[in-house]
């Protein structure tokens, strides 16, 4: 198990996409404070400006880059890429950490489904396959940080496309994972990063303030660093709202649908819902 003090320190260079705000902001600020060099990716001049200005103020201007990038193009991912190792060498850390979310039924308009694909799956798939290689080859211990969703495991009804997406996020960290490992003398190693409630942009709609369930960016990054320092690659994050062992139930009741041929999605089956709740409740 590679020691994460050995990754985030002086010198090593850690990658955001969808750094300017949220879970990826409070990881770019967290990286910065522990010496690192950052480069944040996102879209938005003025945003993605502030969130350097306040990531130099940490780091130093030196250690600090930003790159508009749009992580639906592979063509952007790769200037991307460029643009940061003629800056600093080498990456060590990748966080895929861009997503968005625009409500998709079954039937609603294409732009909706092939957006969402193209930015939280294909993202985290042209990212990982950019920036590995080089990382693989440089040698040195780094970390493949992947941002799915619970949504992507327990698929609840609503927005099939943004769970499809997140689903796929796990089975390609999956996979991603199980290569690395397998990779002679490869010191790169890939985590699926949980997250449960965040207040974040892409989920706070039209609430000013934080709702008592949510956790901040920075509790989950901070969730995220511990689950990090065990070795963990799902890193399955409570909120104030939600314990792990609530969410064990809810992902093992998913997978029970195949195993007990229920029909899908039976949580919210009509016929099941006392079934789950009693199943919830057991100790």
């Amino acid at each position: 198990m590679t020691n994460i003090q050995d990754i985030f320190k002086k010198s090593n260079v850690a990658v955001i996409t969808g750094g300017a705000s949220g879970i990826g902001f409070a990881a770019a600020k967290y990286f910065a404070g522990r010496g690192m060099s950052v480069a944040i990716a996102d879209l938005g001049g003025d945003r993605l400006a502030d969130a350097a200005n306040e990531l130099k103020a940490i780091a130093g201007e030196e250690n600090v880059m930003a790159v508009e990038t749009d992580v639906a193009s592979r063509d952007s991912l790769e200037a991307l890429e460029r643009a940061v190792l003629q800056r600093f060498g080498r990456v060590h850390v990748l966080m895929n950490n861009a997503g968005i979310g625009p409500e998709t039924s079954i039937f609603s308009p294409q732009a909706n489904w092939d957006n969402i694909f193209a930015v939280n799956l294909m993202g985290v798939i042209n990212g990982t396959r950019t920036f590995g290689p080089k990382m693989l080859s440089h040698g040195e211990p780094g970390l493949i940080i992947n941002t799915g969703s619970k949504q992507g495991i327990t698929t609840p009804p609503g927005n099939p496309a943004y769970n499809i997406s997140k689903a796929g996020v796990k089975v390609f960290t999956e996979a991603l994972q199980h290569e690395l490992r397998n990779t002679e003398g490869g010191k790169i190693s890939a985590h699926l990063l949980i997250p449960g409630f965040v207040f974040t942009g892409l989920t706070k709609g039209d609430r000013a303030e934080k709702p008592a369930a949510a956790w901040t960016p920075e509790q989950t990054v901070d969730f995220m660093v511990e689950s990090l320092e065990r070795g963990d690659f799902y890193i399955l994050c409570p909120d104030n709202d939600v314990a792990r062992p609530v969410d064990e139930r809810r992902m093992a009741w998913a997978a029970g649908d195949i195993i007990e041929n229920r029909p899908p999605l039976s949580r919210w089956h009509k016929d099941y819902g006392d079934k789950f709740k009693a199943f919830l409740e057991q100790k």
